[in-house]
């Protein structure tokens, strides 16, 4: 049920901060104040450190047998499951989502946990080949604390992905929501008590980035960190955190090329698309943003892909028919629309959207028109940089060599997909993209078991995977000497 006020979660209890003060969290749909949250600062966050520490270093829950931590995460996903409207509507009001994209989102952050409460049991070191007498075997430990920064644009689902793999390895979590969207990431770490998490173990400490984020970073009593966010924030996160020498996980910007052969089929090419760009109003770091569509059907492409577009209904988040939700805040509605007036002022043609977007009954929100872009080039800012919304810049190309070298062109490499019914072709190029996710004839990049993760300016590390576990888990070598003779080395 929906509070007026959420504390932050520290040592298992809910608390205030500190210094006594709140911040307020919006509804973006219609602009209006959803609720207000306990604010942490500095002396907060160090509470939840130590918290966290003291639950690693002298509690039970990295101790517990993998089979009893599988099933509290489990129980984890039980209890969402049974509170799955009211995660979804908390998650449609704070971000202001239409509620197909919040059933699919908080589902798989279901999903999530119940992928890793099955991981872990299977999770285990090696035997390795030694010399005569000698035997050695390796042993996975959790890394130790770890502090999980989460974006605003899929708070529960990113929450999940980084919470899930966390507790599983048995460590412990200090969670940063993202100001504008820390509603479910609180009621998540709640749910993770209810389920049997011991206290300590996961806390929440909602606040600015620059106060709270920046000191789980830096602190020496946190052994790892995992970020969703900017390029920007995640090289400073980088560069602050090499201090003390922490691991980390960035998962960051994107500028994904959708790539349509003449051979696709173009029924499939153009729905999967449209949900390529638009699906979450274009607020995925993933969105294929740059869709490059071969000469040969530009013309039939375009038009279907533009009509489509059109169709697209924005407006009440909780009607099942609208597709497109609201912009997360009134600043990135004005970072969108610069984008866009940047490329007409290049010399670009806005084929449809480009603008504000005034919606009946939401007058007060955050709206912006589904925007399609053409007679862009490579240089301009709207094709280079990452726009965080619903609009797409479109290229011709001629051939398979061009075009991979076009896709390639950019700093980042997140995802990418691929349009085409000649198999040979798809996985040549797949192989030839430099991005961390290929889809091919599909949209979606996501689900529990594939790694997701960027090449070059879109980060390192795979979330989402088993692989993901080794992530927050250390190898320790153990070798042992078995021989009847004792080992002399010196001869002395």
């Amino acid at each position: 049920m929906k509070r007026d006020h959420y504390a932050m979660v520290i040592n298992g209890e809910r608390v205030e901060g500190g210094a006594g003060e709140t911040f307020e969290t919006y509804d973006p749909a219609k602009g209006e104040m959803l609720a207000t949250v306990a604010k942490a600062h500095e002396e907060d966050a160090e509470k939840a450190v130590q918290a966290a520490r003291n639950a690693f270093d002298h509690g039970k829950w990295r101790k517990y047998p993998v089979g009893k931590r599988s099933r509290v995460l489990n129980n984890i996903a039980g209890i969402m499951r049974k509170r799955f409207k009211e995660l979804i509507e908390m998650e449609v009001l704070n971000s202001g989502k239409s509620i197909g994209a919040a059933q699919v989102q908080v589902n798989q952050a279901i999903e999530d946990f119940e992928f890793y409460a099955g991981a872990i049991v299977g999770h285990r070191g090696n035997v390795n080949n030694m010399p005569y007498g000698f035997f050695n075997y390796t042993h996975k430990e959790p890394v130790g604390v770890c502090a999980q920064i989460i974006p605003w644009n899929y708070p529960m689902m990113m929450a999940a992905w980084k919470i899930a793999p966390a507790l599983a390895a048995g460590c412990s979590v200090v969670v940063k929501p993202a100001s504008l969207t820390p509603v479910t990431a609180i009621l998540l770490n709640e749910i993770c008590h209810e389920a049997g998490v011991p206290e300590g173990v996961v806390n929440t400490v909602p606040g600015s980035g620059q106060v709270v984020g920046d000191y789980l970073v830096q602190h020496e009593d946190v052994n790892k960190v995992a970020f969703t966010g900017s390029t920007p924030t995640g090289k400073d996160i980088m560069g602050k955190a090499s201090d003390t020498l922490k691991r980390i996980t960035l998962e960051l910007g994107g500028k994904s090329p959708n790539i349509v052969f003449e051979d696709a089929d173009m029924e499939a090419a153009v729905a999967g698309s449209l949900f390529g760009i638009f699906f979450n109003t274009g607020q995925s770091c993933e969105a294929r943003s740059r869709m490059f569509v071969h000469e040969s059907i530009y013309d039939e492409f375009m038009e279907r892909f533009i009509e489509k577009t059109k169709k697209l209904k924005s407006g009440d988040p909780f009607d099942k028919g609208t597709h497109l939700g609201s912009i997360i805040s009134r600043d990135q509605v004005d970072v969108i629309d610069g984008y866009v007036q940047s490329a007409r002022d290049e010399g670009a043609t806005i084929v449809t959207g480009g603008k504000v977007m005034h919606v009946e009954g939401f007058e007060n929100g955050h709206w912006y028109e589904p925007t399609v872009i053409t007679d862009v080039t490579p240089d301009m800012k709207a094709v280079q940089e990452e726009i965080f919304g619903p609009v797409v810049v479109v290229e011709k190309f001629t051939d398979e060599k061009e075009v991979v070298k076009r896709a390639n062109d950019t700093k980042y490499g997140l995802g990418s997909a691929i349009w085409t019914t000649n198999q040979a072709r798809a996985t040549r190029v797949a192989h030839q993209i430099q991005a961390g996710i290929v889809m091919v004839n599909s949209p979606f990049s996501a689900f529990p078991g594939t790694p997701f993760g960027g090449y070059k300016e879109s980060g390192f590390g795979r979330e989402l995977a088993v692989e993901s576990l080794d992530l927050y888990m250390e190898d320790k070598s153990v070798l042992s000497y078995y021989g009847s003779k004792p080992l002399n080395p010196f001869g002395i």
